[in-house]
């Protein structure tokens, strides 16, 4: 995914400079992928794998498994007529759509030269998730569609792409791997007619032109759909065969032909996979418990995974809009919207969310241990030690009675009373819980998991204090390894860690790399968080700080981001 639009307005303004595609002129169109790095970490839970191959996956999932909501189509009409109002011809064809959509026409109105190809594809492209949530009724009825008129034995289908030299060298790299596609895929069985679609385009020197030729066997389980669509095509004439977004291929081989052309051969996935089965075996259970209908809460927990926070937080007010208020999934969304509270800084609002919570819980209900965690952590951050220690030991008795000693979120509970002792400075105290936490989270976490290595890291924080820098660096280092194989590049977490380690460094006075590191640490924090947000102006100190002792020491200054 090249880009992540969030604003509406930002997307429809791209939209109206796009010249409309078809499969016959879609090759200059770019690729919308994530590339998985399993081949060299088998043993992960389902948030380890990779996280932009993972968290794409996870979104998904879950637009394909949520049930609509009725006023899904009305919203995304009304933003349509907004949007075109200006334009007869294309809002001719919004209200032909609200007249006269029905479900068997998806794939009709899908493959039409009209708005409705052209705000889905760029809205999968740059993964707008607001229209992706309007359109899931359409996705949906897409996906029915290619099911019931999936193809019945193997086929062998093309498709003419350019691709820059940085992307076909970053495929060349990544032979083994797999390949998640965010769109819908067009691919054509006649080889001749893809090549004749990329010879007719001129293109400059950075670009390539590339030749998928891609095996898909329908007879696999567990797969993506895949469908002949001619019959209930407006192209009834092609040869195409449609894939349906997200669908996951294996990257087989890379070569050149003679004539120049770059053949990329890819065979088509499923989840039996052994690298791929821990992944889609415990989505459901991780992100929709025991339902068979992805919630919207589901999809705002996703949202919160990848650090994606303000759009977590407009989809939990969604939620309280949209559920009646006698559903068990209110008490969820207050304790969300508290979290996302908590994380922002806002720790009143937080403690509010958290204790409306509260008020509709059962009293044997195990979500109040959450609840009571969330609220220790509050009063932790307020310098609140004694009441955070009470609620701490509310949600570890809770926990334990319910789910034994070695409950994961025990672990997590360890781990804040941890940072507290750290805080008090009682660092003894501080290393037994941190070093407890790492021990339950080893005993039920796959090695490769986010929370080992939030342990490592606070493991690291305590000897930073004890002033043994080497065992603080070693801790550091095997905690970044863990989180950025397992969490999205532009996570906060992956930037505290770093900032830790430029902590070290600034200690051990190797100035220039500690400059380095938080330079890095910056980069992500600003992405992530607002100027005012505490994470920034803290690192903005430490670059500051760092800076005047280079300067003290006459070094010539170096900056690498």
């Amino acid at each position: 995914i090249k880009s992540v639009v969030i604003d509406l307005n930002s997307l429809l303004k791209q939209i109206q400079l796009d010249q409309s595609k078809r499969i016959e002129n879609k090759v200059d169109e770019p690729l919308a992928i994530n590339i998985s790095n399993l081949n060299n970490f088998i043993d992960k839970s389902t948030k380890e794998l990779n996280g932009e191959f993972l968290h794409s996956q996870l979104l998904i999932d879950c637009l394909l498994r949520m049930k609509p909501n009725l006023t899904d189509k009305n919203e995304l009409i009304n933003l349509c007529q907004k949007f075109y109002e200006n334009n007869p011809k294309e809002l001719s064809l919004v209200r032909e759509f609200e007249q006269n959509y029905s479900s068997n026409q998806a794939v009709w109105w899908y493959t039409r030269d009209s708005f409705v190809y052209r705000l889905l594809n760029k809205a999968l492209r740059v993964q707008n998730i607001d229209l992706l949530f309007l359109f899931r009724f359409f996705i949906r009825d897409i996906e029915v569609q290619l099911k019931q008129y999936r193809c019945s034995s193997l086929v062998r289908v093309y498709r003419g792409q350019l691709m820059s030299t940085d992307e076909l060298d970053q495929l060349k790299m990544s032979l083994g791997e797999y390949i998640s596609v965010n769109s819908f895929f067009s691919t054509s069985l006649n080889r001749q007619q893809a090549i004749k679609f990329l010879n007719d385009y001129t293109f400059s020197h950075n670009f390539q032109k590339v030749l998928f030729e891609i095996d898909a066997d329908p007879q696999l389980d567990h797969l993506k759909s895949f469908a002949k669509i001619n019959s209930i095509s407006s192209y009834a004439n092609e040869q195409e065969i449609l894939f349906m977004f997200g669908s996951i291929f294996r990257l087989v081989n890379v070569k050149q032909e003679k004539n120049g052309l770059c053949i990329i051969q890819m065979i088509l996935s499923n989840h039996s996979d052994e690298h791929l089965r821990i992944l889609f075996d415990n989505i459901k259970n991780e992100y929709s418990g025991v339902n068979e209908e992805t919630s919207l809460h589901s999809f705002g927990n996703i949202l919160y995974q990848m650090g994606k926070y303000d759009l977590a937080e407009k989809y939990f007010h969604r939620l309280l809009n949209d559920l009646p208020s006698d559903h068990d999934d209110i008490a969820k969304c207050y304790h969300s919207l508290g979290v996302l509270a908590l994380i922002k800084d806002n720790y009143d609002l937080s403690l509010n969310w958290h204790e409306k919570s509260l008020e509709i819980l059962k009293p044997n209900d195990p979500c109040l241990a959450d609840c009571y965690h969330s609220i220790g952590c509050i009063y932790q951050k307020k310098g609140h030690s004694k009441l955070a220690l009470e609620f701490y030991d509310k949600s570890l008795n809770i926990w334990k009675n319910c789910f034994g000693e070695d409950y994961h979120q025990i672990a997590d509970c360890l781990n804040n009373m941890g940072c507290l002792y750290e805080s008090e400075k009682n660092y003894s105290k501080a290393l037994e819980c941190h070093k407890k936490a790492l021990s339950i989270r080893k005993k039920c976490l796959p090695k490769n998991h986010s929370d080992l290595g939030a342990s490592y890291n606070n493991i690291g924080n305590i000897y930073l204090c004890l002033e043994e820098y080497d065992l603080a660096l070693e801790n550091y280092n095997h905690s970044y390894e863990i989180k950025k194989k397992s969490l999205p590049s532009q996570h906060p977490s992956l930037a505290s860690t770093l900032e830790n380690i430029g902590l070290v460094y600034e200690e051990k006075k190797s100035f220039q790399l500690a400059l380095d590191y938080y330079e890095k640490a910056a980069a992500i924090f600003r992405e992530t968080f607002s100027s005012s947000h505490s994470r920034v102006i803290e690192i903005e100190q430490d670059i500051q700080r760092v800076l005047s002792k280079l300067k003290s020491q006459g070094t010539t200054i170096v900056s690498r981001f």
